[in-house]
């Protein structure tokens, strides 16, 4: 019966719904309530992948370094706390690849060669670009990316709670004044036997009343309040929530490039990849081959026919 914040759970709760609100999204028809809880799902979803991811790479970077030190430590080298630097270990997976390739046919090595080299050419500027040279350098980047997605998971947070408040303002509200008439005539009643009979007949009503009433005391506010203000704060805190969101996945696009060179890296310092392993050749469509060699075709400069060279001359 705690809540998530009582657990030590960084979870952004959802909003009760009620049976009304169920029948309706049963229905297909979306409401606040509704919208609001699947954008916190969402979310939840969101930042559970990126705190998952940089969790990952924190342990395996810590692995590594640690490994690193015990390997420096046996070898008693000048540099104690040496960390491995990027780029050399990008190079020797290169190297790894094309050794890996050694018994494919030319056209395999070469294609092979031109798609890692692409992609290891992108991350080696992604890492220039953010000034990541060692693998405590990517260490101290993921620190900062893991707070900057706390930050932001906390804002959003902020801003669904004061929807939430907001949406069960608007409904207790809708709910008084719905069961207004039923809660009046009971109350003037001067009997108490037939208050009490009244009170039996129309029981559903009166207690919906009282609790929406009880929920205005709650929030310190009454029939009376400024409902358009509300909606209006609601629509604001709904674009600062869905802005958040955005903000939310660029952090976790941002960390795709690091699982990438994590992944990379980790073919050439995992223990089990010291040997080479010789893959098969991956089937290449004629259509492929085509491509291939007339993009080669393309970026080689044109070499003049013996014939050509002599004309040229004679001119």
């Amino acid at each position: 019966m705690r809540s998530y914040e009582r657990q030590g759970l960084d979870i952004i709760p959802t909003v009760h719904m009620g049976a009304a609100v169920c029948a309706l999204e049963r229905k297909g028809i979306e409401t606040n309530i509704g919208n609001l809880n699947r954008d916190i799902k969402a979310a939840n979803r969101m930042m559970d992948a990126i705190r998952s991811t940089i969790k990952n790479l924190r342990n395996w970077i810590a692995d590594i370094l640690e490994a690193t030190k015990e390997a420096i430590v046996e070898a008693q080298a000048e540099k104690e706390n040496a960390s491995p630097n990027l780029s050399i270990l990008l190079r020797d997976y290169m190297n790894l690849r094309k050794a890996e390739r050694s018994e494919w046919s030319r056209y395999g090595q070469q294609k092979g060669t031109a798609d890692d080299l692409k992609a290891v050419s992108k991350a080696l500027i992604y890492l220039k670009e953010h000034e990541l040279y060692t693998l405590k350098d990517l260490d101290t980047a993921l620190q900062g990316m893991n707070q900057k997605a706390g930050a932001i998971s906390k804002e959003m947070k902020t801003a669904s709670n004061r929807m939430k408040v907001i949406t069960s303002i608007q409904t207790a509200v809708a709910d008084c004044q719905t069961h207004k008439e039923v809660h009046d005539k009971y109350i003037k009643i001067g009997w108490k036997t037939r208050q009490a009979a009244f009170a039996e007949k129309h029981k559903d009503e009166l207690n919906a009343y009282n609790k929406a009433y009880r929920t205005l005391k709650k929030h310190d506010v009454d029939l009376n309040v400024d409902l358009d203000a509300l909606k209006a704060e609601y629509d604001t805190l709904k674009a600062t929530h869905t802005e958040l969101a955005g903000q939310l996945a660029t952090v976790k696009e941002e960390l795709q490039p690091m699982k990438d060179i994590r992944y990379w890296i980790g073919k050439v310092l995992t223990p089990e990849q010291s040997e080479v392993q010789k893959k098969p050749e991956p089937k290449h469509s004629v259509t492929e081959r085509l491509k291939f060699e007339q993009e080669q075709k393309k970026q080689q400069p044109e070499q003049k026919t013996p014939q050509q060279k002599k004309q040229n001359m004679e001119l």
